[in-house]
Formats: C-alpha cells, sequence, structure tokens
C-alpha cells in the first residue's frame, strides 16, 4: 500500500501502524482525501453536520442528538397550510364538516305514501312528518323512523304446511287456512300503543275466526256461501276489536284458502262425502221421475176435460168416437181374426199362416251345412 493515497485521508504511509498521528486511523491530518464515515466526528471539520452511525441509528439518535417523537429535533414538522392573512383553515374545516351533519341530519324526504315518526334522543316522541320534504332538529336531538302506511301487507294463518283445527257448531273438527290483509291506518297509534301490534292482529284474528267457525254446521264452512259469511263476520269483528284497542291497524280483507277434515279422519270423511253425493243423486233421479209422472197426470187430466166439454155439447157422437178409438187401440195390439159368418164364428190362423208364407219364402239352403 506504500506509495498510494490512504481512503481514510492522508498519503499511503500514514495508513501503518504506529504512524504519524496526523494521517493515521486517527485523524484527517490536514488531507483534502475523503473523510472517514466511522469516526464519531465522520472525518469533518468541527461545526459541520455528519452521517449519523449504524449505533445512533439503532439507538435512535440523530447526528444532533436524540429524536424527538414527533419527528426531528424540532418537533412535528406537518402544518395545516394558512389562509391569506396568517389565519388557520381548522376552523373552517369544523365549521363545514358540521354544517354538513345538520343539513344531512335535519332534512327529511317522506316519499308519497309513507309517514315518519319523530322522537327526542330516540325515546320520547315528538311529531308524525306526512310525505314531503320535512325539517327537524339535527341527530341524535331527533331521530326520524319512517314506515309505509299504504302497503296492504299480508299475515297467513296458520302459516304453511301446519294443520290449525277448528270445532264446528255440530261438533265436527276442520282444517281450516286463512289470510287477513291489513294496513297502518294511524302510524302513532301502531307505534306506541300496542306493545306487539303484529301478534295482537295474529290473535284478534285466531279469536274472531274460531267464534263464526263454532256458529257454523260442517257442511256450511264447506260450501262457498258459508265460507263467505264467515269472512264477512271475520273481518268485522277484528276491526272493532282492533279499533277498541287503538291499535292503528285497519282489516282489508279475510280469505279462508283452505277447508279440509283433518288428515286423520280424512279417508272416513271421503267416503262420508261419497255416500252423501250418492244420495244427493238419487234424489234428484227420483225428483226428475216424479216430476215426469206429474207432468204426464197433468196432461191426461187436461185431455180429458177437453173430452168431456165436447160430450156435453154432442153426447152420442161423443161416444161412438170414444168407442171407435177404443176398439182401435186394443185390437190393434192382437194378431188375431175374427170374421162373423151367421151363427158360427170361424177362426183364422193368421199367424201360422203368416209363418209358413214366411218359411216358403226363404231360399233353400245348400246340402252339407
Amino acid at each position: 500500500m506504500a506509495g498510494k493515497n490512504n481512503p481514510w485521508g492522508g498519503s499511503g504511509k500514514g495508513d501503518e501502524p504506529g504512524g504519524d498521528g496526523s494521517s493515521g486511523a486517527g485523524g484527517s491530518g490536514g488531507s483534502d482525501g475523503p473523510r472517514n464515515p466511522w469516526l464519531p466526528g465522520g472525518g469533518g471539520e468541527p461545526g459541520k453536520r455528519r452521517s449519523a452511525s449504524i449505533e445512533d441509528i439503532f439507538k435512535g439518535r440523530g447526528p444532533e442528538g436524540p429524536r424527538r417523537a414527533g419527528g426531528g429535533p424540532g418537533g412535528p414538522t406537518f402544518r395545516l397550510p394558512e389562509r391569506p392573512g396568517g389565519k388557520s383553515w381548522l376552523p373552517v374545516i369544523i365549521g363545514s364538516v358540521a354544517l354538513i351533519w345538520v343539513a344531512a341530519s335535519s332534512v327529511h324526504f317522506v316519499q308519497p305514501g309513507e309517514q315518519a315518526v319523530v322522537t327526542w334522543l330516540g325515546g320520547k316522541y315528538s311529531d308524525t312528518l306526512d310525505s314531503g320534504t320535512n325539517f327537524t332538529a339535527p341527530w341524535p336531538i331527533n331521530m326520524v323512523e319512517k314506515e309505509n302506511v299504504t302497503q296492504i301487507r299480508s299475515e297467513e294463518i296458520p302459516g304453511t304446511n301446519t294443520e290449525k283445527l277448528i270445532l264446528t257448531g255440530d261438533q265436527n273438527l276442520v282444517d281450516l287456512s286463512y289470510v287477513v290483509r291489513w294496513n297502518i291506518s294511524n302510524l302513532t297509534l301502531y307505534k306506541y300503543q300496542l306493545a306487539d301490534p303484529r301478534n295482537a292482529l295474529l290473535e284478534i284474528g285466531e279469536a274472531a275466526m274460531r267464534a263464526a267457525v263454532a256458529r257454523k254446521k260442517l257442511d256450511e264452512v264447506l260450501t262457498g256461501e258459508g265460507r263467505a259469511e264467515i269472512e264477512q263476520t271475520v273481518r268485522e269483528r277484528m276491526q272493532a276489536r282492533l279499533d277498541a284497542y287503538r291499535s292503528g291497524i285497519t282489516v282489508q280483507g279475510v280469505e279462508i284458502n283452505k277447508t279440509d277434515p283433518p288428515s286423520r279422519v280424512e279417508e272416513a270423511f271421503k267416503d262420508v262425502s261419497s255416500a252423501q253425493q250418492d244420495a244427493d243423486a238419487a234424489v234428484n233421479r227420483a225428483q226428475a221421475i216424479a216430476q215426469q209422472v206429474l207432468a204426464r197426470a197433468q196432461g191426461d187430466a187436461s185431455e180429458f176435460n177437453n173430452i168431456y166439454a165436447e160430450y156435453r155439447l154432442a153426447p152420442e157422437v161423443t161416444r161412438r168416437r170414444l168407442y171407435y178409438e177404443t176398439m182401435e187401440s186394443v185390437l190393434s195390439k192382437t194378431d188375431k181374426t175374427i170374421v162373423e159368418s151367421g151363427n158360427v164364428t170361424p177362426y183364422l190362423p193368421l199367424p201360422e199362416l203368416q209363418r209358413r208364407a214366411q218359411t216358403a219364402a226363404q231360399p233353400p239352403r245348400p246340402q252339407g251345412e
């Protein structure tokens, strides 16, 4: 390495052990060569900034001393831009956010067919808002809950694939299911009058249906006319009870979907129904025959009355005509001919003669048949 420049400063001879302290591993020796970065002073002149060593990096220190939590030696360096005049933008930002929050939570757009309930701090009732644009105090001072009051809601009782047995007036059981259609008529009463208005609707509907079916026989429940009467009765009773409770609910209609016998006796019920249908068919046939006989009798009586009226006008002529008509009716049904000749009444076997004539008229059969 003799004769070469020391990369840490000084001439090449200064890097030998025990060499001149001005150019050895200790100092710069006034040389213009590179500085030693591993030295505490960085090999630079006093007063100049040096680079941080590895130990400084791991110990959290900089060239000028320990770093602060906010950044460099002087604390945090991030600052908001200033407005003209040297004032801060922070109050403006806070005011804008507050204005947006007030506008967003104070203006409410209620759609047609909807109403909204306003409460103080989420608990005490304050007001009811109709459809349109409405204004309230910002959240959480005023809280708004919207509800569609024109929507027709349906409740199926007792639900899908569920059996509900109801006792009829003639002590029979019927598996009956029905649908209740309703809507909200008063949102304030609906929200705050009853603890659970939907459950109250279901309970009232079931009680009204059982009371209406208990006054009808099984045949009336199964027929269309009886079912229509039950539906009307149930709707009226439900509405009367809901109005008494001030529930804010209007029953739009009740519709019976199914009226079947219980599943355990369904086969026996089908047999009874079949026998009943056969009996009804026999009664209908008997009534039809009776009507035919009655019509025929009425026709004969009318004909007799007409003949009697003619007989009164000309008795002898009418008597003869009746005699001839009667004899014609009787003799037309016999195959005997009687010819009067003196005191002897010969008999002509006309049927035998006719049989012989028919036999002679038939062609002879071939032999061998």
